[in-house]
């Protein structure tokens, strides 16, 4: 069974940056995707950042560049680099990771931004 657990999410101050990381119980080479949403209280998710197999990424308008997503394959993690965070980022972030017709979530992490 597939499991994603991600990690790193906790309390920055405005312009402050966080580290996400989403642990892979399989070979993350498998997967042709992989990604970020978020989920803000009340609001829909919002897809963030995806990368693919062969490290294509691509990010929604309202974080390039200012966030970095990137997988290391050997520890079978993806991250997220999130720099210069505003108060409206505040939400639950999830990995998911895409294997032809099966996708997969994590439980989430929760990024708070606040002063």
């Amino acid at each position: 069974q597939v499991q994603l657990v991600e990690s790193g999410g906790g309390l920055v101050q405005p312009g402050g940056s966080l580290r996400l990381s989403c642990a892979a119980s399989t070979n993350i080479f498998s997967y042709n995707l992989m990604g970020w949403y978020r989920q803000a209280p009340g609001k829909q998710r919002e897809w963030v950042a995806t990368i693919t197999r062969g490290d294509r990424a691509n990010y929604a308008d309202s974080v390039k560049g200012r966030f970095t997503i990137s997988r290391n394959n050997a520890e079978n993690t993806l991250y997220l680099q999130m720099n210069r965070l505003a108060p409206e980022e505040t939400a639950v972030y999830y990995c998911y990771a895409v294997n032809i017709t099966l996708t997969y979530w994590g439980q989430g992490t929760q990024v708070t931004v606040s002063s």
